[in-house]
């Protein structure tokens, strides 16, 4: 089934987009899957690299696309259990965050050479994470060395990870603050909330802390919020990795920055724009340097946006994975339509390749 993936061509780069309507015009589809992906990247060689959902119970964690138009095994020998964050460097390393949510049971962060087929780190997360532990996703600074990671875990004990790569290193960070943990909203996609149905029949809303994550161009600000809320928030990298800050003193130098809507991944392009998938409504949205919300590309095609990656292309690169439909989130009964899609857009202004 791994063989159905069907590739449009690419395009040549083109310059970003100057208006909401342009972009809009010019999203198209790139891939379509009979699997569903979770989270994308792009390495700087123009390689695209999914994740494959756990919730859809895939034998495959981690692949690529080859210029045959399928999907092959990524990063195999690393023995992954369960991936859903990756993110691909400015080096081609491409990190993969390992939730060990599919039985397994060691927590890990891998970093894997794309261009050498080899591992570059396996850095256990055992000591910095909890038993109900969620690690969704990640933003990587490969110039100061850094991987902060969103761990929604039970909500309450929701927290950001940072992990000094230089050496091996990791902290657990603002667990239990206001920008981390959910609010009490439902999501509400097609009429329809997402519920999941407990072992005793009875029906559970879900509400999600810290997913969306992501660093600006500099690296000099983490952009992040819970899934279920209304806010993004933001707080300099550099009181991040400071190790003699105290969690109070951290604290209170977190920026709460915009309105949004619901959303799981984001990302930034070097104007400083914070681009998200606004789930409700089936949309793309962006955050400008003026602080306001606006939605970007409404389509029915993009059905729950998980996450975005630039292309060495200029494109901005997504997946809509219809995660509202799986059985785990639709009452134990699936109702997805094949098939998954990979989109891309040109962006208002240009990003970093992987980010």
């Amino acid at each position: 089934a791994l063989s159905a993936l069907v590739l449009c061509a690419c395009s040549q780069p083109d310059a970003p987009h100057e208006s909401i309507q342009d972009a809009a015009a010019d999203l198209s589809v790139v891939a379509e899957l009979s699997k569903g992906p979770g989270n994308i990247t792009v390495t700087p060689s123009g390689e695209i690299i999914v994740s494959l959902h756990q919730f859809f119970d895939y034998d495959v964690r981690v692949a690529s696309i080859n210029d045959k138009s399928q999907l092959v095994p990524f990063a195999a020998a690393a023995n992954v259990n369960s991936v859903l964050g990756l993110q691909a460097d400015s080096d081609g390393v491409v990190w993969l965050l390992d939730n060990a949510m599919r039985g397994g049971t060691t927590r890990r962060l891998v970093g894997w050479d794309a261009s050498k087929d080899s591992l570059v780190a396996d850095i256990d997360l055992t000591a910095v994470t909890t038993g109900s532990s969620f690690l969704n996703d990640l933003a990587v600074d490969p110039i100061r060395k850094t991987v902060y990671i969103a761990d929604p875990a039970g909500g309450a004990n929701a927290a950001i990870i940072v992990v000094d790569l230089a050496r091996g290193g990791a902290r657990r960070i603002l667990q239990g603050h206001k920008s981390v943990i959910p609010e009490d909203i439902d999501l509400v996609i097609d009429g329809k909330p997402v519920r999941i149905r407990a072992d005793d029949g009875s029906e559970i809303r879900p509400r999600v802390g810290i997913n969306p994550i992501a660093i600006d161009k500099d690296g000099e600000w983490l952009y992040y919020g819970p899934m279920h809320g209304r806010s993004m928030y933001r707080v300099r990298t550099a009181d991040l990795r400071n190790a003699e800050l105290a969690p109070t003193d951290l604290a209170a130098k977190v920026e709460r920055w915009s309105d949004k809507p619901i959303c799981d991944g984001i990302s930034v392009d070097n104007a400083g724009n914070v681009y998200l998938g606004d789930l409700a409504s089936n949309a793309i949205g962006v955050i400008g340097t003026d602080r306001e919300y606006r939605v970007l590309i409404a389509d029915p095609r993009l059905s729950w946006v998980d996450a975005f990656s630039f292309g060495h292309d200029g494109y901005l690169y997504t997946v809509a994975n219809q995660l509202h439909r799986s059985a785990i989130l639709n009452g134990g009964e699936a109702s997805t339509q094949l098939p998954f899609l990979v989109l891309k857009f040109r962006p208002l202004s240009a990003g970093k390749v992987g980010r």
